[in-house]
């Protein structure tokens, strides 16, 4: 029937009619296939072969530190005795000597590789940020190892004075024969205590960054975070003496206000 009318047309106008094509429907697309290199969405399983991956490589670089420090562990421990009155400290056990030994090789180990671990850390977080909180963050990775090693300066000035006031109550009947198990135990910890609180200020300029704190928030818990520094300084410092939690705690303190400063200053 529309062929009929077609020529019935074409024989009035004199003018041949096309006829129009039939719609044709559109071909659905599929989304695009991610490439096999392309991390931008990663699985469960993905995240946990990554830590592993991380922690795998952090455990290595504080395995080749401890080694190195295992070598110079003598002299250390020999100039780390050297602030005591007495030049001396005694072994109970017959294993102690060696264990000291593999405590001091592991705080060194873990100081020496600071700077690997710090990089498995972002490594790790930075596939989580937006490219500009990464750009935002990145800078600040080299000043935290600048921070740890100036904690473990602070810690190096404050042990002498901290090992004075602790025997400052023995005499000649309370004698200050000192094991050498405690006193180890007492001088890793105040390094490696006093090296990561060094981190505080980097910790919470990085979570301004990503919008997670800002310094009005941060001043409305001034009271929790004093009270949270005051047991962290109190728990982190087991000498029991007075000196290291109050300097530890101080100095946790004056880092607190003056990162809340900068990052007042910094608009957020």
């Amino acid at each position: 029937m529309a062929d009929a009318t077609d020529a019935l047309r074409d024989a009035v106008t004199g003018v041949p009619v096309t006829p129009e094509p039939s719609p044709v429907p559109p071909t659905p697309q599929t989304p695009p296939a991610a490439s096999p290199g392309d991390g931008s969405i990663m699985s469960l399983v993905d995240h946990l072969g990554e830590l592993r991956t991380r922690l795998f490589r952090s455990v290595l670089a504080v395995a080749i530190g401890s080694a190195v420090g295992f070598y110079f562990a003598t002299s250390i421990r020999n100039f780390l005795i050297s602030i005591l009155p007495t030049g001396r400290v005694q072994v109970l056990g017959p294993g102690d000597a060696f264990v000291i030994q593999v405590k001091i090789a592991v705080v060194v180990g873990i100081i020496l590789a600071m700077p690997v671990l710090l990089y498995q850390v972002w490594a790790f977080i930075a596939p989580g940020l937006t490219p500009a909180e990464r750009r935002t963050v990145r800078p600040w990775i080299p000043l935290a190892l600048l921070f740890f090693a100036l904690g473990v300066a602070i810690a190096y000035i404050v042990l002498p004075f901290a090992m004075a006031f602790l025997l400052s109550f023995t005499d000649n009947v309370l004698v200050a024969d000192i094991a050498a198990g405690p006193f180890f135990d007492f001088v890793t910890t105040m390094f490696l205590a006093f090296g990561l609180v060094m981190e505080f200020p980097i910790l919470l300029v990085g979570l301004s960054r990503v919008g997670i704190l800002t310094s009005e928030r941060l001043r409305s818990s001034r009271r929790y975070v004093i009270l949270g520094i005051s047991i962290f300084a109190a728990i982190a410092t087991p000498g029991g003496d007075l000196v290291s939690p109050l300097v530890l705690g101080g100095t946790m303190y004056i880092l607190f206000e003056l990162t809340v400063l900068f990052i007042r200053r910094g608009g957020r």
